[in-house]
């Protein structure tokens, strides 16, 4: 994979009591619907063993274009029942940002996820630097920036004004470790070095690759 590939991140919480119908549209429904666009090259769902909101999600792209192409607009912009209702009811404080994968460093996907996520951008450099000296390490399967798109090249979509609007992302450092307890040692070093970001850590649910 490149480093032009895109990235769509969305973190987001549950009504309480509602879990099992976001559950059920989930894995029954909505991951299959989003792999089978053109484009789509992987998708993970993880849930929080720290940090909010507690769920988070990704799609793998073959570039952020795949992310306001026709086959995805007319899927953003014609929710099936079944997510038009999830959208206005259990999914809640969506975070979904679309973004470019500016740099990768390691060649495996890991089991744990610790996501460190910024309004503003950082200052030039630093996540890549981060990240290289962090897939040295061999508790770390791989570590990715993610770099916002310009949100005034992506509309909004009905699935958005349905939810009532999206918070945004200016970039994200993404480190998928082997072991929880690894994520757990590098989210402390991370959020020293970088006091401002949120951070979350995440467990791998599945994943979902097109037939």
């Amino acid at each position: 994979m490149n480093e032009a590939m895109g990235i769509l991140a969305i973190w987001n919480g549950c009504a309480p009591g509602r879990e099992a119908e976001f559950e059920a549209w989930y894995q029954g429904e909505h991951l299959a619907e989003r792999i089978a666009v053109p484009g789509f090259l992987l998708g993970r769902r993880y849930e929080a063993v720290r940090g909010t909101p507690p769920y988070f999600a990704c799609y793998i792209t073959q570039s952020p274009a795949v992310l306001k192409s026709p086959a995805y607009l007319e899927r953003l912009n014609n929710p099936t029942p079944l997510t038009r209702g999830i959208m206005s009811g259990p999914f809640r404080d969506a975070i979904r940002t679309v973004c470019h994968r500016s740099a990768r460093f390691g060649a495996m996907r890991g089991a744990v996820l610790v996501t460190l996520r910024f309004t503003s951008p950082p200052a030039a450099g630093a996540l890549e630097a981060a990240a290289m000296e962090l897939a040295a390490d061999n508790a770390v399967a791989c570590a990715e920036v993610w770099t916002a798109a310009s949100v005034a090249d992506f509309p909004v979509s009905e699935e958005e004004k349905v939810r009532g609007g999206d918070g945004k992302i200016a970039a994200c450092l993404a480190v998928e470790t082997l072991r929880l307890a690894d994520a757990e040692r590098i989210a402390d070093a991370l959020a020293a070095q970088f006091p401002g970001a949120a951070l979350g850590i995440y467990k791998l649910l599945c994943e979902i690759a097109p037939a």
